[in-house]
């Protein structure tokens, strides 16, 4: 599920200024080489996102949920983090075309969702199971999950737009968690191909894909 970019912001205004405005230094995308940061980094960015409360409303669990990930179903992902000045402030996690968890990660995943989660393991594996049913059969990037830490400086843009680049004219796909946010991916080429309804009251997903070149 990928989490909003941004979240829209409102400013007060100022008084005029003379000076003239100072440019605002460049966000920049690099390959994570720390997984605990990125686990870090979309812990809070999803903290208040309708799909991670609903499968566990703590939040200090959720650092240990994204960490799991990252060790099993997501070992293979290409992890990416977006900075500023040496401060990183979100983060991206892209699976390569072809890539599939293993069986073997798949259980060490279940086994400690069972840890984190107690009975709401329930939920997490209804999202896991009725999301991976609509991902498309042709071999594409899948953009598990996008948040961005921090907010304002085009984060989660920066991100997107950096793994965008590497798909190239391969297919991309996404299911995003924020009806709010399909506007922004549907900028980046990103077409909404169904919707997926949790149950219990869940909330919803809106499954997305980015076709590739001649498709």
């Amino acid at each position: 599920m990928a989490e909003s970019p941004e979240r829209p912001q409102s400013e007060k205004p100022g008084p005029a200024r003379s000076e003239p405005a100072k440019s605002r230094p460049r966000t920049v995308v690099t390959a994570a080489t720390d997984r605990d940061v990125v686990a870090s980094l979309l812990a809070t960015a999803f903290a208040d996102d309708p799909v991670m409360t609903w499968t566990q409303p703590d939040k200090r669990k959720h650092h240990s949920i994204f960490a799991t990930l990252l060790s099993t179903s997501y070992a293979d992902a290409r992890l990416d983090v977006a900075g500023c000045d040496g401060e990183p402030m979100g983060a991206a996690i892209w699976m390569p075309p072809g890539r599939r968890s293993s069986r073997t990660d798949d259980l060490r995943a279940l086994i400690a969702f069972i840890r984190i989660l107690g009975p709401r393991v329930v939920q997490g594996t209804i999202v896991d199971a009725m999301c991976e049913g609509r991902r498309p059969d042709e071999p594409h990037w899948y953009l598990a999950d996008l948040g961005a830490a921090v907010q304002g400086r085009g984060v989660g843009t920066a991100l997107l737009r950096a793994g965008i680049d590497r798909a190239g004219d391969a297919p991309a796909y996404l299911e995003s968690s924020n009806e709010v946010n399909v506007p922004l991916y549907e900028r980046f080429g990103f077409e909404v191909t169904g919707e997926i309804h949790l149950p219990f009251g869940g909330p919803t997903l809106w499954t997305m894909l980015r076709r590739g070149q001649g498709h």
